[in-house]
């Protein structure tokens, strides 16, 4: 069975599920479990997402594949240790991975140095990438979390998500943009989920400071104890602070976060060039800008997030060490933008990554730029549909790849 008619399989079966069950996830909370967890302060989340793609045009070349199908799927668990057991102020966090597609479009006829699909793993099994303790202080101004990160993840600032490198507009493959450009700023060496430390700070309302640590060697599918304790002591410090202004509007405070930032990591590193040479250099450092506003709401009404919403980035890193130096992107979501499709949402993104004169034996024509746009219909509360459009200009900054077309569509189910 093809993978076009394995989609178009599950999209029939897919509809067929939404007519029975218009509840917040498919099977009603895991069949009253999330219910019955509830006053014990534990919730359980199930989902998995679906994604089909195909290069139309240049590339590699549209006849080295066919369309690739790949997924994932979460199991997450957050327990509330205040309610659980009366510690105030403690709660612990877990999600295990799995996921299915032995290779994405992008290796076998794209070459992108971005690459198109943020959410493609290699095929595995279930395997834990987070678990974590987390504990907040003085009125939950201060939070310091330990264990096995994402250094992505993030935390919520006035409903905003900061620290590190977020962004409210193009963060989260699973939901918004596929193209890795557009959901991490690709200068910052970020390692696999491993061990580390992360301090968050807010002692006022609209201003944050957060530092952290983490593995600079983790392997997301080993428990990180190996990596960090019985190899090199490398390990990745980020620092980063921010805003979070509300700007007047006729209809309401429009929500906004503008974050700096800036890493260091003492691991040995080198573009592809010098790296082929045998060269490598320690204590690298960059510096990153992230930041999202909400510009226009459609109404007044405090709980309704329909509007338009703008973000950018742009981050810096060192050409003796990172093959991108330079990037920026751009672009705009919009909530609502259809009549009786209030909660569906388009977004459209712009990336453009300049790359190392030292490595210009490896990439001639020094950059890579992407332009997606997708449209998160939401077919019901546990079912979003994204068909989406990529194209990437001078995909792996090489003179052999012409300009690239990907089409997608991505499935997104909470069980």
């Amino acid at each position: 069975m093809n993978s076009w008619l394995r989609l178009c399989l599950g999209i029939v079966i897919v509809f067929c599920a939404a007519m029975v069950s218009a509840d917040d996830s498919l099977t009603g909370g895991l069949w009253g479990l999330n219910d019955a967890l509830e006053p014990s302060g534990i919730e359980v989340g199930v989902s998995a997402t679906g994604i089909y793609q195909q290069n139309v045009r240049g590339g590699l070349g549209t006849q080295r594949s066919r369309g690739r199908l790949t997924g994932s799927y979460d199991l997450e668990m957050t327990a509330d240790l205040e309610r659980l057991f009366g510690w105030e102020g403690a709660e612990v966090y877990m999600l295990a991975e799995g996921a299915w597609g032995r290779r994405d479009v992008d290796a076998t006829s794209v070459g992108s140095l971005f690459g198109v699909n943020a959410d493609f793993q290699p095929r595995s099994a279930l395997w834990i990438s987070e678990l974590w303790f987390q504990q907040s202080f003085l009125d939950d101004t201060l939070r310091i979390r330990i264990g096995k990160l994402d250094l992505t993840g993030g935390f919520e600032h006035r409903g905003c998500p900061v620290s590190f490198d977020c962004n409210a507009y193009a963060n989260d493959e699973n939901c918004q943009f596929l193209n890795d450009a557009l959901v991490n700023n690709p200068t910052i060496p970020f390692p696999e989920y491993g061990l580390g430390a992360i301090v968050f700070w807010n002692p006022i309302a609209d201003w944050y400071l957060s530092v952290g640590a983490a593995d600079a060697q983790a392997q997301m599918r080993q428990t990180g104890f190996n990596t960090a304790f019985h190899d090199e002591d490398y390990f990745i410090y980020l620092a980063e602070t921010g805003i979070t202004p509300k700007l007047a509007s006729a209809n309401g405070p429009l929500q906004g976060a503008y974050r700096v930032g800036m890493w260091y990591s003492p691991e040995p590193r080198a573009n592809n060039q010098a790296a082929d040479e045998g060269k490598a250099w320690r204590d690298d450092t960059g510096f990153y800008l992230s930041v999202d506003q909400l510009a226009a709401k459609e109404n007044n009404d405090p709980d309704d997030t329909q509007g338009l919403g703008v973000f950018f980035r742009y981050g810096a890193a060192h050409g003796r060490t990172n093959d991108i130096t330079n990037f920026f992107s751009f672009g705009v979501q919009y909530q609502g933008l259809f009549d009786g499709r209030d909660d569906d949402v388009l977004g459209i993104g712009y990336a453009h990554g300049r790359l190392t004169r030292r490595a210009s034996d490896v990439f001639p024509d020094r950059y890579e730029s992407a332009l997606e746009t997708y449209y998160n219909a939401h077919i019901t509360p546990w079912l979003h549909l994204t068909p989406s459009v990529q194209y990437v200009a001078n995909p792996g900054a090489s003179r052999d790849a012409k300009d690239a077309v990907i089409l997608g569509l991505r499935a997104m189910m909470t069980f």
